[in-house]
């Protein structure tokens, strides 16, 4: 028997509630894209008002359908939703679609869950996919069925692109718009109830048309599932480029803790990229261009031999010295690279240049405007030939020529017969764009970049790739997870130590540092003194200078509460700064060794509900609030990988040294790091967030000199290791948006008393 989800994508039968004659209803319009699907479903239309629609017999109810359908869609009134769902499952209906919101007011006269998760039980119960709430349906292209309530085009030729995306506004505006973009799946997945974005990708990712996977999200949902697929994914050599809005509920409950605050917001989808070599987009016009990029170019292959000899780069070719120029500099802000070219490049394009043009890259050919398509095709041509440049492009802007010359066009296809580089159009304005000419290059397999900026975004994607596929082994993109580490090992003994610390509920102070230094983590020596004497004893054995701070458990940023008292020389400095400390703040102290100045790092871990634990690495000391620059990233992390994320930091130009300081030493930074990442490893489930603030990066060590953990609370970390399955439920949106205005699913129902006799008037 085949799953819910293929009996969905797949339907052979598909019933229709609030089917409708009237023109511009959603109901006549639900019937026309439905039955003009090329799969032929079964169609049964259903609306008690209606004997026949069209020719086609009307039924009054689900109930009256002669068969169980593989899919019901549902244009009714959220408060029929419940009734006609229920009927749907009890019929052993296989899935459905909900268009509308679903919503139900709360309040007196509404106990008990909410109208949607009522919904989602009801299909869970009984086994059933369900698309929606509030979504547009889908188009599976690749199979020949229409589930849609607004009308698309009529003609949607199977293509590579598979779409996944939360906004109903989004789905339409990929599918109408004018590029090389054809689908093999599109889904306008809405509050995904109960089928998440996870399932969806896997069915895409096993029809054969799949070359490229779009996603456009607000909200990770089934996130272990997510991940999965993102894997298998990686592993076919299937791009998957995201575009993701507003923020995750992750680091909330840990306000306390920076890395919770570090790691917030953007901070799970940046890991959950990083982790699985996901392309992440700003905007929809570096969506677009993207997905085109991959699913019509050609895509970049690795080399035979031990690799280029340099990183990827990228060349154009310009028509304009200040197109070029602006090119350049965009670039230089996007960090896009162009290839250095080579002395045999160079003395080729001397060859071609009219007198007093620079053979360089970018490059510029723009001279006397004698033989274009043959001067540019040849550019292009030397340009793809260099072994450093990874993909070509010709940066005109490719507007209509009112002579009807179209020597750009021929001069992109001439050169695409005598390379196998990818190759593409980089126009600047989309608004110029000669649409004619873009669909003839677009046919023939070359990508037309919409925009300076998204063009270079997206070749970005490109070379990015191109990277992966050079740096891992076999040049698998499936084994370019940037990880980059293998699960360690797990040294049961220092984990049950860290766990009972965690559960003592003391797991702060001395103790905390002691068990940051058993993951290899250098920490500053430190005593704790709970009257003046233990503080003057404990320094003695330390040795001056000290630093005395506030170990009152209370107190979790202890320079806030001017709580840390620094280069403390002899004993009269300690016993006045302990009475003063003791009386403003308790008696609890920690004298500590004093650790020589040094560009302060923040490492730490923050949980997220869907993905655990996350690494957060970034400015430490008082610049952790201020620049907010961090990396956040999923455990394990190799070395290689904390380098990496070390070099993307704008406090690594500190790290290096400046202005006369020396560099910090970089092997004792990556310890740390690879250290917290095995902490995370063995402790992860056991807390909500760490902070090891700050790590002062000297010459010769990187030491650890004050650290705040949060361990989860008891019956969290008791639910956690009993619970498995979907991951967290997501925020759903307040309405349902089409185009910028909320509108209603569907006209209104009547509801009898009994569902199985339930009458829908959606006329």
């Amino acid at each position: 028997m085949t799953s819910a989800l293929a009996a969905m994508l797949e339907a052979r039968s598909v019933a229709l509630v609030g089917a409708s004659p009237r023109p511009g209803t959603f109901g006549q319009r639900m019937v026309e894209e439905v039955t003009q699907s090329p799969s032929r479903p079964r169609v049964y239309l259903v609306n008690p008002k209606y004997p026949e629609i069209g020719g086609r017999p009307c039924h009054p109810s689900l109930a009256d359908l002669p068969e169980p359908v593989d899919l019901v869609l549902l244009g009714v009134r959220d408060d029929a939703l419940e009734d006609q769902l229920g009927l749907a499952a009890s019929r052993g209906d296989r899935s459905a679609v909900i268009f509308g919101n679903a919503h139900s007011e709360p309040g007196p006269q509404a106990p008990g869950p909410p109208l949607r998760d009522r919904l989602a039980g009801l299909a869970r119960a009984a086994g059933m996919e369900l698309c929606g709430a509030g979504c547009m349906g889908f188009v599976n292209v690749s199979r020949g069925l229409r589930a849609l309530g607004y009308t698309e085009a009529s003609a949607l030729l199977p293509g590579p692109v598979a779409l996944v995306t939360h906004s109903g506004s989004v789905f339409s505006a990929l599918l109408r718009a004018r590029r090389g973009l054809s689908f093999s799946l599109a889904v306008s997945s809405g509050q995904e109830l109960v089928t998440t974005t996870p399932a969806y990708l896997e069915y895409a990712l096993d029809l054969p048309e799949t070359r490229v996977v779009g996603l456009v999200l607000e909200a990770m949902r089934d996130a272990g599932r997510l991940r999965g697929a993102l894997a298998v994914a990686a592993e076919r050599d299937v791009p998957v480029v995201l575009l993701t809005v507003g923020g995750s509920a992750a680091g909330q409950a840990m306000v306390a803790a920076h890395s919770g605050a570090l790691a917030a917001g953007d901070g799970p989808w940046e890991a959950l990229a990083r982790a699985h070599g996901v392309h992440r987009v700003g905007d929809l016009a570096e969506l677009a261009d993207t997905l085109e990029l991959f699913a019509i170019g050609r895509r970049p292959v690795a080399p035979a031999g031990p690799g280029r000899p340099a990183p990827p780069g990228l060349a154009t070719v310009h028509d304009s010295g200040l197109e070029r120029a602006h090119t350049a500099d965009v670039a230089d802000e996007l960090g896009v690279p162009f290839t250095p070219i080579t002395a045999a490049t160079t003395k080729l394009l001397t060859r071609l240049l009219d007198p007093g043009l620079l053979p360089a890259n970018p490059l510029d050919v723009w001279g006397t405007g004698a033989d274009t398509r043959e001067l540019f095709a040849a550019a292009l041509v030397a340009l793809a030939g260099d072994p450093g440049v990874t993909a070509v492009a010709l940066a005109v802007d490719l507007v209509p020529e009112l002579d009807g010359d179209d020597s750009y066009p021929l001069a992109v296809l001439d050169a695409a017969a005598r390379t196998d580089k990818p190759l593409a159009v980089l126009s600047n304005l989309p608004s110029g764009i000669d649409l004619q000419a873009a669909s003839e290059l677009r046919a023939q397999g070359i990508p037309v970049l919409e925009g300076t900026r998204s063009g270079l975004l997206a070749l970005r994607h490109l070379l990015d790739r191109a990277a992966r596929l050079e740096c891992t082994p076999g040049h698998g993109i499936a084994d370019a997870s940037e990880t980059g580490a293998g699960p360690a090992e797990i040294d049961t003994g220092r984990q049950r130590r860290g766990r009972e610390l965690l559960a003592s509920g003391q797991a702060g102070g001395a103790p905390l540092l002691a068990l940051l230094a058993d993951y290899g983590i250098t920490v500053a020596r430190a005593e704790p003194a709970g009257d003046a004497a233990a503080a003057l004893a404990a320094a003695e054995a330390i040795g001056y200078p000290v630093v005395l701070k506030t170990d009152e458990p209370a107190i979790a940023h202890k320079s806030d509460a001017g709580g840390v008292l620094l280069g403390i020389t002899g004993p009269d400095e300690l016993a006045a700064g302990y009475a003063d400390l003791a009386a403003r703040l308790g008696p609890r102290a920690l004298v500590c060794q004093a650790v020589p100045p040094g560009p302060e790092l923040s490492i730490g871990l923050a949980r997220d509900p869907g993905l655990g634990p996350l690494l957060v690495i970034g400015a430490g000391g008082i610049l952790v609030e201020l620049l907010a620059d961090r990396a956040v990233v999923l455990p394990p992390v190799s070395a290689r990988l904390a380098a990496s994320l070390l070099d993307g930091l704008r406090i690594s130009k500190l790290l290096a040294g400046v202005r006369g300081t020396p560099p910090a030493a970089r092997e004792p930074v990556l310890a740390a790091i690879t250290g917290l990442s095995q902490l995370a490893g063995e402790l992860g489930d056991d807390l909500d967030a760490l902070d090891i603030n700050p790590v002062i990066c000297g010459p010769r060590a990187a030491v650890a000199v004050d650290a705040l953990v949060i361990p989860r609370r008891p019956s969290a970390l008791r639910d956690s290791r009993a619970r498995s399955g979907r991951g967290p439920s997501a925020r759903t949106p307040a309405a349902w948006w089409y185009g910028g205005a909320t509108r209603a699913a569907a006209t209104p129902v009547t509801v009898t008393a009994g569902a199985t006799a339930a009458g829908i008037d959606a006329s």
